[in-house]
Protein backbone atom coordinates (compact mmCIF):
# COMPACT_ATOMS: atom_id res chain seq x y z
CA UNK A 1 0.00 0.00 0.00
CA UNK A 2 3.12 2.04 0.92
CA UNK A 3 3.77 2.05 -3.10
CA UNK A 4 -0.14 2.94 -4.21
CA UNK A 5 0.02 6.40 -1.94
CA UNK A 6 2.97 7.13 -3.48
CA UNK A 7 0.96 7.19 -7.49
CA UNK A 8 -2.11 8.30 -5.70
CA UNK A 9 -0.10 11.39 -4.06
CA UNK A 10 -1.81 10.36 -0.98
CA UNK A 11 0.46 12.19 1.58
CA UNK A 12 -0.55 15.74 2.16
CA UNK A 13 -0.98 17.88 5.20
CA UNK A 14 -4.40 16.33 6.24
CA UNK A 15 -3.33 12.35 5.89
CA UNK A 16 0.28 13.18 7.44
CA UNK A 17 -1.58 14.87 10.42
CA UNK A 18 -3.71 12.44 10.61
CA UNK A 19 -6.63 14.90 10.86
CA UNK A 20 -8.70 13.47 8.00
CA UNK A 21 -8.29 9.73 7.33
CA UNK A 22 -11.80 8.80 7.16
CA UNK A 23 -13.32 9.04 10.75
CA UNK A 24 -16.83 9.04 11.36
CA UNK A 25 -17.48 8.19 7.20
CA UNK A 26 -19.11 4.26 6.91
CA UNK A 27 -19.18 2.76 3.27
CA UNK A 28 -20.88 -0.61 2.61
CA UNK A 29 -19.02 -3.53 0.85
CA UNK A 30 -21.00 -5.65 -1.77
CA UNK A 31 -18.57 -8.05 -1.92
CA UNK A 32 -17.41 -11.98 -0.78
CA UNK A 33 -17.79 -11.07 2.82
CA UNK A 34 -15.29 -10.13 5.07
CA UNK A 35 -12.74 -11.82 8.03
CA UNK A 36 -12.54 -10.75 11.62
CA UNK A 37 -8.80 -9.57 10.25
CA UNK A 38 -7.07 -7.95 13.06
CA UNK A 39 -6.02 -4.91 10.92
CA UNK A 40 -9.90 -3.86 10.17
CA UNK A 41 -10.57 -4.71 13.91
CA UNK A 42 -13.21 -2.08 15.92
CA UNK A 43 -14.40 -0.93 12.21
CA UNK A 44 -16.33 -3.45 10.87
CA UNK A 45 -20.04 -1.92 11.74
CA UNK A 46 -22.35 -4.71 10.51
CA UNK A 47 -22.21 -8.13 8.09
CA UNK A 48 -25.17 -9.41 5.97
CA UNK A 49 -24.81 -12.50 4.25
CA UNK A 50 -27.42 -12.85 1.32
CA UNK A 51 -25.74 -16.47 0.01
CA UNK A 52 -25.55 -18.39 3.21
CA UNK A 53 -27.49 -16.71 6.19
CA UNK A 54 -24.83 -16.69 8.07
CA UNK A 55 -24.29 -14.17 10.70
CA UNK A 56 -20.46 -14.57 11.72
CA UNK A 57 -18.04 -12.93 9.78
CA UNK A 58 -16.49 -15.16 7.33
CA UNK A 59 -15.24 -14.89 3.81
CA UNK A 60 -14.73 -17.74 1.80
CA UNK A 61 -12.93 -16.43 -1.24
CA UNK A 62 -10.56 -13.43 -0.06
CA UNK A 63 -12.19 -10.81 -2.28
CA UNK A 64 -14.10 -9.03 -0.28
CA UNK A 65 -11.31 -9.00 2.87
CA UNK A 66 -8.72 -7.57 0.24
CA UNK A 67 -10.88 -5.20 -0.91
CA UNK A 68 -11.85 -3.56 2.72
CA UNK A 69 -8.36 -3.68 3.51
CA UNK A 70 -7.69 -1.61 0.70
CA UNK A 71 -10.26 0.82 1.78
CA UNK A 72 -9.76 1.04 5.45
CA UNK A 73 -7.05 -1.95 6.95
CA UNK A 74 -5.39 0.51 9.59
CA UNK A 75 -2.11 -2.09 9.11
CA UNK A 76 -1.74 -3.17 12.32
CA UNK A 77 0.14 -6.54 11.66
CA UNK A 78 2.69 -4.69 9.29
CA UNK A 79 3.10 -1.92 12.07
CA UNK A 80 1.16 0.51 9.83
CA UNK A 81 3.16 0.00 6.45
CA UNK A 82 -0.18 -1.81 4.71
CA UNK A 83 -3.00 0.28 6.16
CA UNK A 84 -5.31 1.10 3.70
CA UNK A 85 -6.56 4.53 2.34
CA UNK A 86 -9.18 5.38 4.92
CA UNK A 87 -7.84 3.79 8.07
CA UNK A 88 -10.25 5.87 10.74
CA UNK A 89 -13.48 4.71 8.44
CA UNK A 90 -15.83 2.18 9.56
CA UNK A 91 -17.46 -0.76 7.22
CA UNK A 92 -20.56 -2.64 6.60
CA UNK A 93 -20.05 -5.71 4.82
CA UNK A 94 -22.58 -7.33 2.88
CA UNK A 95 -22.07 -10.93 1.31
CA UNK A 96 -23.23 -11.09 -2.26
CA UNK A 97 -20.70 -13.10 -4.19
CA UNK A 98 -19.93 -16.78 -3.53
CA UNK A 99 -16.78 -18.78 -2.63
CA UNK A 100 -15.33 -18.46 -6.65
CA UNK A 101 -16.04 -14.70 -6.87
CA UNK A 102 -19.67 -15.11 -8.90
CA UNK A 103 -23.31 -13.85 -7.89
CA UNK A 104 -26.15 -13.45 -9.20
CA UNK A 105 -28.14 -10.07 -10.24
CA UNK A 106 -30.69 -11.29 -8.05
CA UNK A 107 -28.43 -11.24 -4.85
CA UNK A 108 -26.50 -8.34 -5.49
CA UNK A 109 -29.87 -6.26 -5.73
CA UNK A 110 -31.01 -7.64 -2.68
CA UNK A 111 -27.85 -6.34 -1.40
CA UNK A 112 -28.84 -2.98 -2.57
CA UNK A 113 -31.77 -2.65 -1.37
CA UNK A 114 -30.62 -3.88 2.21
CA UNK A 115 -28.09 -0.40 1.79
CA UNK A 116 -31.23 1.27 0.85
CA UNK A 117 -33.26 0.38 3.58
CA UNK A 118 -30.40 0.08 6.63
CA UNK A 119 -28.44 3.42 5.10
CA UNK A 120 -29.49 5.90 8.57
CA UNK A 121 -29.73 2.89 10.77
CA UNK A 122 -25.36 1.93 9.91
CA UNK A 123 -24.99 5.71 8.48
CA UNK A 124 -23.40 4.29 5.28
CA UNK A 125 -22.40 7.35 2.87
CA UNK A 126 -20.64 5.22 -0.01
CA UNK A 127 -21.06 1.92 -1.29
CA UNK A 128 -18.48 -0.17 -2.80
CA UNK A 129 -18.89 -2.61 -5.67
CA UNK A 130 -15.83 -4.11 -7.16
CA UNK A 131 -18.42 -6.61 -9.28
CA UNK A 132 -18.66 -6.62 -12.82
CA UNK A 133 -21.32 -8.33 -14.41
CA UNK A 134 -20.52 -10.56 -17.49
CA UNK A 135 -20.79 -9.33 -21.22
CA UNK A 136 -23.57 -11.46 -21.81
CA UNK A 137 -25.99 -10.85 -19.24
CA UNK A 138 -29.76 -10.41 -20.00
CA UNK A 139 -30.54 -7.27 -21.61
CA UNK A 140 -33.38 -6.79 -19.11
CA UNK A 141 -31.27 -7.56 -15.69
CA UNK A 142 -28.97 -5.30 -17.14
CA UNK A 143 -31.29 -2.74 -17.00
CA UNK A 144 -32.39 -3.75 -13.17
CA UNK A 145 -29.04 -3.91 -12.09
CA UNK A 146 -28.45 -0.44 -13.30
CA UNK A 147 -31.33 0.75 -11.54
CA UNK A 148 -30.43 -0.62 -8.21
CA UNK A 149 -27.31 1.37 -8.44
CA UNK A 150 -28.83 4.78 -9.74
CA UNK A 151 -31.44 4.47 -6.68
CA UNK A 152 -29.27 4.82 -4.32
CA UNK A 153 -26.96 7.62 -6.13
CA UNK A 154 -30.22 9.56 -6.60
CA UNK A 155 -30.91 9.12 -2.33
CA UNK A 156 -27.34 10.67 -1.84
CA UNK A 157 -24.57 7.83 -1.52
CA UNK A 158 -21.48 7.72 -3.43
CA UNK A 159 -21.27 4.71 -5.20
CA UNK A 160 -18.05 3.81 -6.78
CA UNK A 161 -17.93 0.48 -8.78
CA UNK A 162 -15.23 -1.45 -10.73
CA UNK A 163 -14.63 -0.87 -14.43
CA UNK A 164 -14.13 -4.87 -14.60
CA UNK A 165 -11.78 -7.02 -15.94
CA UNK A 166 -12.62 -7.37 -19.38
CA UNK A 167 -10.45 -4.70 -21.54
CA UNK A 168 -8.54 -3.17 -22.86
CA UNK A 169 -10.28 -2.86 -26.12
CA UNK A 170 -12.80 0.07 -26.36
CA UNK A 171 -16.49 -0.38 -24.99
CA UNK A 172 -15.54 -2.87 -22.13
CA UNK A 173 -16.76 -1.18 -19.31
CA UNK A 174 -18.64 -3.95 -17.60
CA UNK A 175 -22.02 -3.35 -16.12
CA UNK A 176 -22.69 -1.49 -13.44
CA UNK A 177 -19.70 0.68 -14.29
CA UNK A 178 -21.11 1.89 -17.30
CA UNK A 179 -23.95 3.90 -15.35
CA UNK A 180 -23.56 7.72 -16.03
CA UNK A 181 -24.37 8.72 -12.43
CA UNK A 182 -21.94 6.36 -10.01
CA UNK A 183 -18.33 6.08 -10.42
CA UNK A 184 -16.55 4.31 -12.24
CA UNK A 185 -13.16 3.52 -11.55
CA UNK A 186 -10.11 1.57 -14.01
CA UNK A 187 -6.83 0.11 -12.94
CA UNK A 188 -4.19 2.13 -13.55
CA UNK A 189 -1.10 0.71 -15.27
CA UNK A 190 2.11 1.21 -13.67
CA UNK A 191 4.38 -1.67 -14.93
CA UNK A 192 4.75 -2.20 -18.80
CA UNK A 193 5.19 -6.42 -17.56
CA UNK A 194 1.52 -6.34 -16.77
CA UNK A 195 -0.99 -6.99 -19.28
CA UNK A 196 -4.03 -4.36 -18.58
CA UNK A 197 -7.34 -5.85 -18.58
CA UNK A 198 -9.47 -2.62 -16.91
CA UNK A 199 -12.63 -2.28 -18.75
CA UNK A 200 -12.48 0.90 -21.41
CA UNK A 201 -15.24 2.66 -22.81
CA UNK A 202 -16.65 4.05 -24.29
CA UNK A 203 -20.30 2.56 -23.27
CA UNK A 204 -23.25 1.77 -25.62
CA UNK A 205 -24.09 4.96 -25.21
CA UNK A 206 -21.62 6.96 -25.60
CA UNK A 207 -20.29 7.51 -22.35
CA UNK A 208 -17.03 7.99 -21.65
CA UNK A 209 -15.85 5.50 -18.83
CA UNK A 210 -14.36 4.96 -16.83
CA UNK A 211 -13.95 8.23 -15.06
CA UNK A 212 -11.13 7.70 -13.71
CA UNK A 213 -7.90 5.10 -12.86
CA UNK A 214 -6.13 4.20 -9.62
CA UNK A 215 -3.40 1.23 -9.28
CA UNK A 216 -5.45 -1.69 -9.01
CA UNK A 217 -2.33 -4.72 -10.09
CA UNK A 218 -0.39 -6.39 -7.88
CA UNK A 219 -2.09 -4.80 -4.74
CA UNK A 220 -0.99 -6.36 -1.19
CA UNK A 221 -3.75 -6.58 1.29
CA UNK A 222 -5.62 -8.10 3.99
CA UNK A 223 -5.57 -12.01 3.70
CA UNK A 224 -9.36 -13.82 4.55
CA UNK A 225 -7.09 -16.57 6.12
CA UNK A 226 -4.77 -15.16 7.92
CA UNK A 227 -2.43 -16.54 10.91
CA UNK A 228 1.40 -16.58 11.73
CA UNK A 229 2.08 -19.58 9.36
CA UNK A 230 -0.20 -18.47 6.32
CA UNK A 231 0.88 -14.56 6.86
CA UNK A 232 -1.53 -11.90 7.42
CA UNK A 233 -1.47 -10.32 3.66
CA UNK A 234 -1.92 -11.48 -0.38
CA UNK A 235 -1.61 -10.16 -3.79
CA UNK A 236 -4.48 -9.26 -5.99
CA UNK A 237 -5.19 -7.53 -8.93
CA UNK A 238 -7.95 -5.96 -11.42
CA UNK A 239 -10.30 -2.71 -11.13
CA UNK A 240 -11.79 -4.36 -7.81
CA UNK A 241 -8.50 -3.70 -5.84
CA UNK A 242 -8.55 0.31 -7.90
CA UNK A 243 -12.52 1.03 -6.82
CA UNK A 244 -11.33 0.63 -3.10
CA UNK A 245 -8.45 2.90 -3.61
CA UNK A 246 -10.84 5.69 -4.67
CA UNK A 247 -13.39 4.94 -2.23
CA UNK A 248 -11.22 5.25 0.61
CA UNK A 249 -10.78 8.97 -1.22
CA UNK A 250 -14.28 9.67 -1.13
CA UNK A 251 -13.95 8.79 2.56
CA UNK A 252 -11.09 11.28 3.43
CA UNK A 253 -12.92 14.02 1.48
CA UNK A 254 -16.65 13.26 3.73
CA UNK A 255 -15.13 12.92 6.75
CA UNK A 256 -13.43 16.38 6.17
CA UNK A 257 -16.31 17.81 4.15
CA UNK A 258 -19.52 16.10 5.84
CA UNK A 259 -22.11 18.23 3.92
CA UNK A 260 -20.77 17.15 0.25
CA UNK A 261 -23.35 15.78 -2.33
CA UNK A 262 -22.21 12.78 -3.67
CA UNK A 263 -22.77 14.38 -7.51
CA UNK A 264 -19.61 17.34 -5.65
CA UNK A 265 -17.59 14.35 -4.64
CA UNK A 266 -17.25 13.20 -8.07
CA UNK A 267 -16.70 16.36 -9.84
CA UNK A 268 -14.18 17.41 -7.15
CA UNK A 269 -12.70 13.64 -7.53
CA UNK A 270 -12.35 13.93 -11.84
CA UNK A 271 -11.80 17.51 -11.84
CA UNK A 272 -8.46 16.82 -9.37
CA UNK A 273 -7.23 13.76 -11.46
CA UNK A 274 -3.19 14.06 -13.24
CA UNK A 275 -4.03 13.80 -16.79
CA UNK A 276 -1.97 10.60 -18.28
CA UNK A 277 -1.22 9.67 -21.54
CA UNK A 278 -0.22 6.07 -23.01
CA UNK A 279 3.04 6.42 -24.58
CA UNK A 280 2.36 7.03 -27.61
CA UNK A 281 1.37 10.19 -26.54
CA UNK A 282 -2.52 9.70 -26.73
CA UNK A 283 -5.39 10.55 -23.71
CA UNK A 284 -5.03 7.48 -21.51
CA UNK A 285 -7.24 9.29 -18.87
CA UNK A 286 -7.69 10.42 -15.61
CA UNK A 287 -5.31 9.55 -12.30
CA UNK A 288 -6.76 9.97 -8.89
CA UNK A 289 -4.42 12.23 -6.63
CA UNK A 290 -5.57 12.77 -3.29
CA UNK A 291 -3.92 15.44 -2.25
CA UNK A 292 -5.25 17.50 -5.32
CA UNK A 293 -8.31 16.58 -4.62
CA UNK A 294 -8.41 17.29 -0.82
CA UNK A 295 -7.14 20.49 -0.88
CA UNK A 296 -7.09 21.88 -4.14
Amino acid sequence: MDRVKKIINYWCKDTEGKTCLGRGITAAVLDTGISPHPDLKGRIRGFQDLVHHRRDLYDDSGHGTHVAGILLGDGRMSGGILSGVAPEAAVVALKVLDEKGDGSVENILAGLRWVRENRRRYGIRIVNLSVGAKADLDAGKEQEFLRGVEQLWDEGLVVIVSAGNQGPARGTVAVPGTSRKVITVGALKTNERIQDISGRGPTKDCVVKPDLLAPGYQILSCRNQFGRRTGYYTVKSGTSMAAPVATGAAALYLSKYPGATNAEVKLRMMETCRRIKERDGSRAGRALDVAHFLNG
